[in-house]
């Protein structure tokens, strides 16, 4: 029978010393810098040099996540950071999405293994070929598969490629790096860890103010024993980085029961309801009994619910759970003005009263929920103190620079032909009446791939394809080709392995591939791509320096409906089609294209201001991309200039 591994989340000293007290096989965690959470505290390279030498002589594996997008100026201080990494940390992989830092990372020395992160968006089988080809070799599968879905993938994949599955923790709104609400709002990219969390806000539609798009949580609990028949999948991912020991300790105890000791589920089960996490549910797992996280009446604040605030004059609650010394509360959530967190300082029985403080300078209002994020038991200080003493004897390491000379990036200017400035009109179905001089472009997944293909349509693929969609497409390719398409944009890398030939066709990778450097797109071209259209994220000096040392002709979305995210559910309160506000009064509508539901925010993208700028940088193909907008929805007139001005952080 298959054992998978136990991987742990880490994102602090006492998380990644609860992990090992636990019992994990495995531990994940980031750097100060380009980690996906870098909202959690993180780690020094000494500091994780240390850890990592007291989880080896447990014989526990230690996973690095550097999975942030690089930006063009960036590429240099990767390989230097991945260098000192691989000289004083004894890690055993890297979790990565951007495609940069396989290069990079090898040219730093790294010689171990590459793990491709959810982030990475590697959603089908043949898919995952590319990627092993590439240099991975474990696939972080999406947390929306179903059990089919995941066994159809197993399958389906080369015999010596490791998969890698979610089985608890915090569910994102949008499909893994297919999110921009963060960035959009505010230059803070989830694709660099940033991620602000608008998800979790109050939205209004229609006087209905509700947390629209907030999900429980995920777990796979009992059901994670059909998973562990499958022997391609070699490990168990528990999610967050951001939560706190006593959750790493007691989500990694529940599941290597439930591994292990399958009768003792009572047990574990309680361990799970104990690791005060948001209340949970099976999310996609079972395909005959789908659970919609959306559709919730609890309250979705991370956390064990605790009770309300009564009497704000002098607030208190009665507490659902006992509380011990040392909890820590958070009132209300973290969009609250009010929101803080407090100490318990005594002890108070279970629906005992406990009065909260009124230093906050804000007012506390009646009904809010408060949660129980932290709790030190006796059992897990303890072990931790032990772990402490042994972290201890262990040597400081004294961090310095490596010898970089032979690893450092050097930017070359490429010498390119002028390109033929290229204008594509993208819409839906049928494309509409287009500007003269601009060529159209077409989705080819509207209305379930019925759009006829045409020799002179610019073809782009959806930026989310699972399974059966991707087979559905692959045979829609087929048929385009034979009529004479040739003209094709792919919105994630591993589409390729949807085409027999592609270096016989025009194929470009599009805006969703989210490239930021220049190492990615001459990575592109190295496997067939013609040309790369660069993430609209990027702020001015990244736009500006890509084409200088790009191989490929670069293009660039220079106006339309740019999506906040892209998702498989919507919440049953919310209307699509129809305007929905958020707390600072931004306006936005959700649309449903075939079983993807994507949210447009009620201004556009328009960097049309910077279009001589951007050819004179060496830009050759401008997108302009349209979506119908619903009856009843103004589109607002203020800048669309995204990040342009921003430092993309």
């Amino acid at each position: 029978m298959n054992s998978p591994k136990i991987l742990a989340p880490a994102g602090d000293k006492n998380s990644f010393l609860a992990a090992i007290a636990a019992g994990a096989d495995a531990i994940y965690c980031g750097l100060k810098i380009f980690s996906a959470r870098m909202e959690a505290e993180n780690f020094s390279i000494e500091e994780l040099a240390r850890l990592t030498q007291l989880a080896k002589s447990k014989n526990i594996l230690v996973y690095v996540a550097f999975n942030s997008i690089i930006k063009e100026s960036e590429q240099d201080k990767v390989c230097q950071i991945i260098g000192k990494l691989c000289k004083f940390v004894d890690f055993d992989a890297l979790i990565v999405q951007d495609l940069a830092m396989i290069p990079l990372a090898k040219k730093a020395g790294f010689k171990k293994e590459f793990h491709l992160s959810t982030l990475g968006n590697c959603t089908f089988p043949a898919g995952m070929n590319t990627a092993q080809k590439m240099g991975f070799c474990k696939i972080v599968l999406p947390r929306e598969f179903t059990i089919d879905q995941i066994k159809e993938t197993a399958q389906r994949v080369p015999g010596d490629l490791e998969l890698e599955v979610f089985i608890h923790g915090a569910l994102c709104y949008s499909i893994s790096g297919r999110c921009y609400w963060s960035s959009w709002f505010g230059g803070k990219s989830s694709l660099r860890g940033r991620c602000v969390q608008p998800c979790r806000r109050m939205y209004e539609q229609k006087g209905q103010k509700k947390r629209h798009f907030s999900c429980m949580d995920f777990s796979t609990d009992v059901l994670a024993k059909v998973l562990k028949e499958i022997p391609q999948i070699t490990t168990w991912k528990i999610e967050g980085r951001k939560k706190s020991p006593h959750y790493v300790y007691y989500t990694v105890k529940a599941y290597k029961l439930l591994r292990d000791k399958p009768k003792e589920k009572k047990q574990a089960l309680s361990y799970l309801n104990y690791a005060m996490g948001r209340k949970f549910s099976h999310y996609n797992l079972l395909t005959q009994r789908v659970i919609n996280p959306l559709d919730h009446a609890s309250e979705t604040g991370s956390g064990l619910f605790a009770g309300r605030v009564k009497n704000p004059a002098s607030p208190f609650f009665i507490t659902r759970e006992a509380l011990l010394v040392s909890d820590l509360l958070r009132i209300g959530f973290q969009d609250d003005k009010f929101h803080e967190i407090q100490k318990v300082t005594r002890a108070i029985p279970k629906k005992g009263k406990f009065f909260l403080s009124k230093k906050s300078k804000y007012k506390i209002k009646k009904g809010t929920p408060v949660y129980i994020i932290d709790r030190r038991g006796s059992e897990l200080v303890a072990e931790l103190k032990t772990l402490e003493k042994e972290l201890a004897r262990i040597d400081k390491l004294s961090i310095r620079p490596v010898d970089t000379n032979q690893k450092s990036i050097s930017i070359k200017k490429v010498k390119k032909n002028k390109n033929k400035i290229l204008e594509i009109c993208l819409s839906r179905g049928r494309s509409k009446k287009i500007q003269k001089g601009m060529v159209p472009g077409v989705w080819i997944s509207n209305q379930g791939y019925s759009v006829r293909p045409s020799s002179r349509n610019w073809l782009w693929l959806d930026p989310l394809l699972f399974p059966g969609e991707a087979k559905i497409c692959a045979e829609y390719i087929v048929m385009a080709i034979k009529k004479g398409a040739k003209d094709f944009v792919l919105n994630a890398f591993w589409q390729l392995a949807l085409f027999k030939q592609p270096k016989k066709l025009n194929i470009w990778a599009g805006p969703f591939c989210n490239i930021t450097n220049s190492m990615s797109i001459n990575l592109l071209k190295n496997h067939g791509f013609s040309g790369a259209i660069v993430s609209p994220e990027l702020d001015q000096k990244t736009f500006m320096s890509l084409p200088k040392s790009s191989e490929l002709p670069l293009g660039v979305v220079i106006s339309g409906n740019w999506p906040l995210g892209i998702s498989r559910i919507i919440s049953d309160d919310l209307k699509p089609n129809q305007a929905f506000t958020s707390p600072m009064g931004e306006t936005a509508w959700v649309s449903k294209h075939n079983d993807n539901y994507i949210v447009f925010p009620n201004w556009s993208l328009d960097l049309t201001s910077k279009k001589e700028l951007l050819k004179k940088a060496g830009y050759s193909h401008f997108i302009s991309i349209h979506e119908s907008i619903p009856k009843g929805i103004k589109v607002k007139d203020r800048p669309g200039l995204w990040n342009w001005n921003l430092k993309l952080l």
